[in-house]
Parts: C-alpha cells; structure tokens; sequence
C-alpha cells in the first residue's frame, strides 16, 4: 500500500478503559448469591417464565386499576414489584450482567452475545409485532369492532415487551457454566 492510500485509514480504537463505575457494576453483576436460582437451564427458564407472569401481572393489575377506578390495585401490584426486581437481578445476575454493563466493561465475546440477543430480540419483537396488528386488522375488519379503545393498552403492552424482550431472550440463551474440576 502507498502511504496515500493508508493515510485516509484509521486504525480501529479499542473501547476506553473501564471506570470505576464499571468496575463496580461488574462486580455487582458477578456476585454468586444468585446463583442456586439459575443453576441449571431449568431453573434459568423458570425464573425467565416468573419475570414474564410477574410482568403480566403487573401490567394487568395496572390496567384494571385505571379502567375500573379501583385504586387499592395500586397497592397490589406495588407488591408485586418486589419479586419482579428480585426476578430481574437474578437473570441479570445469569447473563453476568451482559445488557445492563456499558461496551467498555465487556470483552468481545460479550459484546458479540449482546448483538446476538438484540438480533434475536428485535425478530422475535417483530413476529409479536406483526401478529398484534393482523389481530386488530382482524378485529376490525371480521369482528365489526371498534378496537380504537383498546390500543393505548396494546401501545402499552408494546412497549413493555420491547423493553423487556432482550433481558428475557438473554435469560433463556444464557449458557451453563463449565463444571469444576
């Protein structure tokens, strides 16, 4: 190569150094007090499969409070958000921290997995997606309905299940660690 045709290259930067913050965050995020509860793919399903009935649950709960006027749901699904958080830090306790860690505090295989389950994520947000409006194309056109009434809660069910996706789809992927000699 000539040095016209490497001047206008720029050799790739390599990520900033981890801060303190990082540090700390990866620390966190590597503890071991978690780890009886995702063990085994089993128990890493299952508290996955909880995350989503709590999500569900409280979505529900938030939706029957503002539609009936009953506000002591309120209370119930406050309850409910303990072991959501409690569900959440164990898979992010799983996936070592993989989603909530900045680019900088991860290694490349870390960061390759993360692409991996925001690809996997965004697909299976779209198939979701795609069956959510033929289903209200579908209630509008056979059904004679007016379905207009329903979607700032099917926004709103969207929107909780994008933001959640990629924390489910890295539970459920997350592989077994080896076993100790």
């Amino acid at each position: 190569m000539t040095a016209r045709e490497t001047a206008g290259r720029e050799a790739p930067t390599p990520p900033p150094a981890p801060t303190a913050y990082d540090r700390r965050m990866r620390a966190l995020m590597n503890r071991g007090e978690a780890r009886p509860f995702y063990a085994t793919a089993a128990r890493r399903r299952l508290v996955v499969a909880a995350h989503i009935a709590l999500t569900v649950s409280i979505a529900v709960t938030w939706g029957v409070a503002q539609a009936t006027g009953r506000m002591w749901l309120l209370f119930v699904m406050i309850g409910l958000l303990l072991p959501w958080f409690l569900a959440t830090g164990v898979i992010n306790s799983a996936t070592r921290g993989l989603l909530e860690l900045r680019g900088r505090a991860l290694d490349e295989r870390q960061r390759a997995e993360r692409d991996r389950v925001g690809a996997r994520a965004h697909r299976t947000m779209l198939v979701l997606l795609l069956g959510g409006t033929l289903g209200f194309i579908g209630a509008r056109v056979l059904g004679d309905t007016d379905v207009t009434v329903s979607l700032p809660y099917a926004l709103a069910v969207a929107l909780i299940t994008h933001w959640l996706m990629p924390l489910w789809v890295a539970g459920l992927q997350v592989q077994d660690e080896p076993a100790e000699d």
